[in-house]
């Protein structure tokens, strides 16, 4: 039984990262992008949104960052440039 809620715990959390490609992000950045993730970020619902959307391809591709360059590269890996431009229309202004 176990097994079984720890399995669908992490079904539910992988259809609501997918559905919502912030859901992510929330952990560190806050569920408005209002934080600064562990100390270190500017808080991203403040940025424009051609800043926010470089600073993700930056991260992406490796020419962008600051201390948590390699955290972020791991976190944004995955995302399309859909993915980017959605989570810049939920966050940023």
């Amino acid at each position: 039984m176990k097994k079984l809620v720890i399995a669908a715990s992490l079904l539910t959390a992988a259809c609501v990262a997918f559905a919502n490609p912030y859901a992510k992000c929330a952990g560190c950045h806050g569920a408005n992008g209002e934080k600064v993730a562990l100390g270190k970020s500017k808080v991203i619902k403040d940025m424009s949104k051609a800043d926010f959307i470089g600073a993700l391809k930056g991260y992406k591709d490796g020419s962008y960052g600051g201390p948590m360059k390699g955290l972020m590269k791991g976190q944004v890996a995955s995302l399309s440039d859909a993915d980017i431009e959605a989570i810049a229309n939920q966050i940023v202004k």
